[in-house]
């Protein structure tokens, strides 16, 4: 799980031990019942990715409570919504399919949970149609799933969830920046 870059500062601060008991004891390459239950509970995730030069983007993805679906042991799920149609984070994926997710719970109890795995962009995938919104559905194969020591979280509670985030049978809701003239009469039609 370590590279010599980490192993090196792990040296330099005497972590070396800790960083392997954490690895030996915590990290798994298949997601449990309770990963999946605290994936599932969340309405935002961040995601890293790097294009094909190592390049790093990182972003937010957001959506209804459940948009993020672990769906086998080795297979966790989410839907692409409508963006700014720059496409960051999915190109880089279409070269450089290394990624990392962050999940956290702000609450009274903050959790923090990585998966660092691969991922494919699937388009006309059947689960898709369980996504309200989606125009393409991302599945993520771990390598490393493991717990992060949540301490510097701070408490927060979510009021409202986005009023954007996709609901089966309601209409989308356009950001007012897509109406803004210098973006107008570029935006594409939404797909769904």
């Amino acid at each position: 799980m370590y590279h010599e870059g980490q192993r090196g500062l792990q040296d330099e601060f005497a972590s070396r031990a800790l960083a392997d008991r954490l690895e030996q004891t915590l990290r798994h390459d298949l997601f449990t019942d309770r990963d999946a239950a605290f994936i599932g509970a969340q309405s935002f995730f961040f995601l890293a990715t790097a294009d094909d030069q190592g390049r790093p983007d990182c972003s937010f993805k957001g959506g209804p409570v459940g948009f993020v679906r672990v769906t086998a042991p080795d297979a966790l799920v989410f839907p692409d919504y409508d963006g700014n149609g720059m496409f960051k984070s999915l190109g880089n994926l279409v070269v450089n399919p290394q990624v990392g997710l962050l999940f956290m719970s702000t609450g009274e109890k903050p959790q923090r949970l990585r998966v660092n795995g691969t991922a494919q962009v699937l388009r006309d995938d059947p689960l898709m149609s369980e996504f309200p919104g989606a125009h393409l559905l991302i599945k993520v194969t771990p390598r490393d799933i493991f717990p992060n020591c949540p301490r510097y979280i701070p408490t927060l509670v979510v009021e409202t969830p986005s009023v954007y985030a996709p609901e089966a049978g309601k209409s989308a809701i356009e950001p007012d920046w897509k109406a803004f003239p210098i973006f107008a009469d570029v935006v594409p039609p939404r797909r769904t």
